[in-house]
């Protein structure tokens, strides 16, 4: 319950923790589509990323709420049944298809942009990608590219210039993907042939509603948050989400409060519990909706994360693709992970603790962890390197 529209800072990370259901308890069986609708109904969206150093991005965050699971129920989800489809929600994305027409606005932009330098640079070339892709689909920018033979630059099918008509006409909603090749790379279908005819037909709401809904739906995912905290999760314009927050709150759909510490005014969605413990333990990607908001991150925990994987290697801090650890409504520790699938090993690159962490029940924790997701990615052993204030005692822990 609030009391005169505040939330004390534990209330806050508690609230933060719970409506992204990292609180929930793991299924004690096989994990089947059900618990993966339940955790996109938390979620609301899967950040894609193609950095495979552990799991791809979009994989980590089910494990982090659902254990062990098998990765092709996911694939099988977006790519064979279309329950879900890629878009920009939060960059890249795998988003229910129900959120299709909210998303319409964005493809309507992009087709109103006049930013698009192929289409300038080559007249009727991306009209002719989008004919190809019709009769071909579905296609990869590598189907469209020259016989080897052929010069590189300057014939009519350039493996760049089609990979850079099919992103056009995937921001304008001409084409969908349809599925990904072995290498991750994405193979393109007209919409009539990916998604499903209901969606397709379902009426397309205005801009200003759009926004209000997918504002919505990232207050419950967030459960609070300030304006720019909501309007980053499905990367909408600030100004105009301001206005759209302002008209939730007349509507009863979201409550304006104050949140101890927090500087900016925030917005809890009423359907979002506060509970008075939360019980989570889980590694986070770099891309999981409760740290993608750095300042968001900082301000509920104290954690200051930013990921490095395009910083040169003697420069990064913590390392290249580090995982922070929750623990009950903390972040407790972060460590550097690598998966190394020829040794057979989950490589802790590095560990650090946070001064909040309590370092035996925090490495107990965290070693149980990264074991679950060794075994999770078939690999046999977990090993600590030397590197990191917590590294001595997790080595410890993780050997005994």
């Amino acid at each position: 319950m609030v009391r005169s529209g505040v939330l004390s800072a534990g209330e806050a990370r508690r609230v933060a923790v719970a409506a992204l259901g990292l609180h929930a308890r793991r299924p004690a069986g096989a994990v089947d589509r059900r618990h993966v609708r339940a955790v996109l109904r938390s979620v609301a969206l899967l950040q894609i990323d193609s950095v495979n150093i552990v799991a791809r991005a979009h994989y980590l965050p089910l494990f982090s709420r659902l254990g062990a699971y098998p990765t092709g129920l996911l694939d099988r989800m977006a790519y064979r049944d279309r329950e879900l489809f890629e878009y920009w929600g939060h960059e890249a994305s795998l988003l229910p298809v129900a959120v299709h027409p909210l998303l319409r606005w964005r493809m309507a932009r992009a087709a109103r942009s006049d930013a698009w330098g192929i289409a300038r640079e080559r007249p009727g070339y991306v009209e002719a990608v989008l004919a190809e892709v019709g009769a071909r689909g579905p296609v990869a920018a590598a189907d469209l590219e020259p016989p080897r033979t052929s010069p590189r630059r300057g014939t009519w099918w350039d493996r760049s210039d089609a990979k850079r008509a099919l992103e056009i006409l995937f921001w304008t909603g001409e084409v969908a993907v349809a599925t990904r090749t072995a290498g991750f790379e994405r193979r393109y279908d007209v919409p009539e042939r990916v998604l499903p005819a209901a969606v397709l037909a379902a009426p397309t709401p205005t801009e200003d509603e759009a926004h209000r809904a997918l504002l919505e739906r990232a207050a419950r995912s967030h459960g609070v948050g300030t304006a720019r905290d909501l309007a980053d999760y499905f990367r909408l314009p600030l100004t105009a989400s301001r206005a759209r927050l302002a008209e939730l709150v007349e509507a009863g759909a979201l409550l304006a409060v104050a949140v101890e510490g927090w500087a900016e005014p925030a917005y809890l969605h009423p359907a979002v519990a506060v509970p008075r413990r939360v019980d989570a333990c889980a590694l986070l990607a770099p891309f999981d909706p409760l740290v993608w908001e750095r300042a968001r991150a900082e301000r509920l925990f104290g954690f200051r994360y930013r990921i490095e994987i395009y910083v040169p290697a003697a420069q990064r801090r913590y390392g290249y693709y580090v995982l922070p650890f929750l623990l009950g409504d903390r972040l407790v520790a972060r460590v550097d992970l690598k998966a190394d699938r020829a040794a057979g090993q989950l490589r802790v690159l590095g560990a650090w603790a946070e001064p909040t962490a309590d370092p035996a029940p925090t490495a107990a924790a965290l070693a149980g962890e990264l074991a679950a997701l060794a075994r999770w990615l078939e690999l046999a052993d977990v090993t600590v390197a030397a590197r990191g204030d917590f590294a001595p005692l997790l080595a410890r822990v993780v050997a005994s």
